[in-house]
Order: C-alpha cells, then sequence, then structure tokens
C-alpha cells in the first residue's frame, strides 16, 4: 500500500496543482465567475493630437458684431423720504396734492447682436423692457439710439434697430448640430467693464422646466456667464452664433458655470416674426394642463398610458368650441404621443393658426377624437375664464 502511495503519489499531486492552476485560470470552466478585469485600451496613435493654441481668429470674427447695451429708464424715488420742506403745512396748503414727484433715472447694462447689416440686433426682453432710451456701443467705437421693432416676453427675446452705414453682422451657426462637449465662447459686456470673451463646452442642450421662460429650449454651458452678458452672442469654435446668452444659476449672482443660452434656432423663428408681424405669433388652443401622475392615472383607468389633464379652459377658445372639458385626459394631439404638458403646448405653439389639430381625449373611461381650429395664443395670457 505504501509503495502504491508513492508509486501515484507525484501523479496526482501534479494533477492537483494543474487543476488549480485551471481552476484559477479560467473559473468559469468549472462554474465560478471569472476574476478578470476586461479594459478597453485605446488604440496607440502615430501622431499626437493637439487642440486650438488660440480662438483668436473666432473671436475676431464674431466680436465685431456683439455691441454693449446701455438702458435708462426714470422711476419713482418712492423708497427715499420726502425732502422735510414737503411736509410743512404752509408749503402743503399753499400747492395742496399737487406737490413734485421725486424721480430717478435707473440705467442697466446688457448686449446684444448685430443679426444683420440693415441693422436688426438681438437681445433679451429683460434688457430692454421698460426702457426709455437705449443706447448702442459698437466695437469700434461708434454709438446710437436703438429703437425697440418688437418684443416676446415668453422667449425672454426682443428685436431692436439701428441705423448705421457698414455694420458687421454675425455668421450663424446650426443650434440644432451641436453636441455636448463642443467648445463655446461667450461675448459680452459682464457688469459693465467692456466686451470681454469667455470659454467653456455646451454642457447640455434642450434644458427646460427652469421657470425661466414659457417656452424653453435652452443651450447649458459653463463658459462664464455674468450680469451685462445677456442678450450676447454664444458662439462655436469658428465663431458662428449658436444661442443668444440669456440667464445664469447662481447663488451668489456671479457665475457658477451654470449659463443658458436660446438657440439660435428659435431665436431667429422669434426675430423674423417680430419683423414680419410686430410680434409672435403662435398657435393657442386656450387651455391649462396638469400631468398625468400615478393616482390620477389608476383612476381614470390609464395605467402606463401617456396623457395629461385639463385643468382649465378658457370661454370662447378653441378647446372648448372644440368640445373639450374640464378633466379629459389628452392622449394625443396630431398622433403625437401627450405626455409631457410643455411638450404637447409647444407643439400647439407652433402650429400655424386656423389650422385644424385631431386631439384624443378619454372622458369617462371612453376614447373620443375631437378636431379643433388653432387659435392665436393672445399676449400675456393670465388664467383660464371658463367655469369649473
Amino acid at each position: 500500500m505504501f509503495k502504491a502511495l508513492r508509486f501515484l503519489g507525484w501523479p496526482l499531486l501534479a494533477g492537483v496543482l494543474i487543476a488549480l492552476l485551471i481552476i484559477q485560470r479560467y473559473p468559469e470552466w468549472v462554474g465560478l465567475p471569472s476574476q478578470d478585469v476586461n479594459l478597453q485600451q485605446a488604440p496607440q496613435q502615430t501622431f499626437v493630437q493637439q487642440g486650438p493654441v488660440s480662438y483668436a481668429d473666432a473671436v475676431s470674427s464674431a466680436a465685431p458684431a456683439v455691441a454693449n447695451l446701455y438702458t435708462t429708464k426714470m422711476v419713482n424715488n418712492n423708497n427715499k423720504p420726502n425732502h422735510p420742506l414737503f411736509d410743512d403745512p404752509q408749503f402743503r396748503r399753499f400747492f395742496g396734492d399737487n406737490l413734485p414727484k421725486q424721480k430717478r433715472m435707473q440705467s442697466s447694462l446688457g448686449s446684444a447682436v448685430i443679426m444683420s447689416p440693415e441693422g436688426y440686433l438681438l437681445t433679451n426682453n429683460h434688457v430692454t423692457s421698460g426702457a426709455d432710451q437705449i443706447v448702442v456701443a459698437l466695437k469700434d467705437g461708434r454709438e446710437t439710439i436703438a429703437k425697440v421693432v418688437g418684443s416676446d416676453p415668453e422667449t425672454d427675446l426682443a428685436v431692436l434697430k439701428i441705423d448705421l452705414k457698414n455694420l458687421p453682422s454675425i455668421t450663424l451657426g446650426r443650434s440644432d448640430a451641436i453636441r455636448i462637449g463642443d467648445v463655446a465662447l461667450a461675448i459680452g459686456n459682464p457688469f459693465g467693464v467692456g466686451q470681454t470673451v469667455t470659454m467653456g463646452i455646451i454642457s447640455a442642450t434642450g434644458r427646460n422646466q427652469l421657470g425661466l421662460n414659457t417656452y424653453e429650449d435652452f443651450i447649458q454651458t459653463d463658459a462664464a456667464i455674468n450680469p451685462g452678458n445677456s442678450g450676447g452672442a454664444l458662439v462655436d469654435a469658428n465663431g458662428n452664433l449658436t444661442g443668444i446668452n440669456t440667464a445664469i444659476f447662481s447663488k451668489s449672482g456671479g457665475s457658477q458655470g451654470i449659463g443658458f443660452a436660446i438657440p439660435t434656432k428659435l431665436a431667429l423663428e422669434v426675430m423674423k416674426s417680430i419683423i414680419e408681424h410686430g410680434q409672435v405669433i403662435r398657435g393657442w388652443l386656450g387651455i391649462e394642463v396638469q400631468p398625468l401622475t400615478e393616482e390620477l392615472s389608476g383612476s381614470f383607468g390609464l395605467k402606463d398610458r401617456p396623457g395629461i389633464v385639463v385643468a382649465g379652459i378658457f370661454r370662447d377658445g378653441p378647446a372648448q368650441k372644440a368640445g373639450l372639458q374640464l378633466g379629459d385626459v389628452i392622449l394625443s394631439i396630431n398622433g403625437e404621443p401627450a405626455g409631457d404638458g410643455r411638450r404637447s403646448m409647444n407643439q400647439v405653439a407652433r402650429t400655424k393658426p386656423t389650422d385644424k389639430i385631431a386631439i384624443e381625449v378619454m372622458r369617462n373611461g371612453k376614447e373620443l377624437k375631437l378636431n379643433a381650429e388653432v387659435g392665436v395664443r393672445p399676449p400675456q395670457t393670465t388664467a383660464p375664464a371658463a367655469e369649473n
């Protein structure tokens, strides 16, 4: 027996060692999880990739078409106490209630982009709103007074017009073709220090539900945007306009690397409509909607189906004339699923007034198909007037 073990011992030991080595190298052969980590190695390159050492050419192309804005308006100086003389009984008995009103001039800063050699400029509505005078200062040193062609508070855009010769105009980029990670340059007049260029990347596209505008489709960038940059240009690495700088997300009031710009595509649509009609013509149904929550979805019997609930209807509006009622669940508009209220209302806004749209709704457990004639959205619509 001992001789047999001596004879077979070495082969058995060798077999066990080989088995252990195999299990360690190929554990999946015996049902054990693999210990390998699969890493993706970049291919070896024969040349070293280098980015541009300067964006001076892009800035030289775009900067002359970005102007500084200085706006002024007269405001009542109600916060400051009246002069003691105004409180004197004899003075008041002589003048009565016709006391001189104290006013002061309020100034603000902003930027604008020269869109065409004819002198049309794009800027933000919040820069020019209520201004009594708008001074446009060009990079070449010229200054002039601008007039407001029209504005659109719902996208926070305004169109200005100046009358100067040999105006530079910016070249337009395709805002719908930009990608996250693309280089972005912001040009404007932050804090009134003069024209300034900052660089970053495109951080995100299609940002909405920020509570800034009624219609939101923002480009997000970490290029520094500060007060005074509003209305300025966001350009690509070649100097082509991709957006109009509009707002920042900041707790301190300064740039924190989260800035928003209105895409060129949307800005051009607004500008052309203002120049042609004096305002932006949008489609309108005359309804207010709310999301279809899980609780509401269950009560309507619409589990796992997208929809939006009609929460308000404007009296004599297109929706009421089409037969929509409070509590109806809109399932689709012109065949497009209505899972997001903002997206669906933007779809209606892009529809030409007088066009007909098909609306599929759920009412009392039954699906109905209605047809509505799109109306013209009234400016600054407030609240629905239909009875509950």
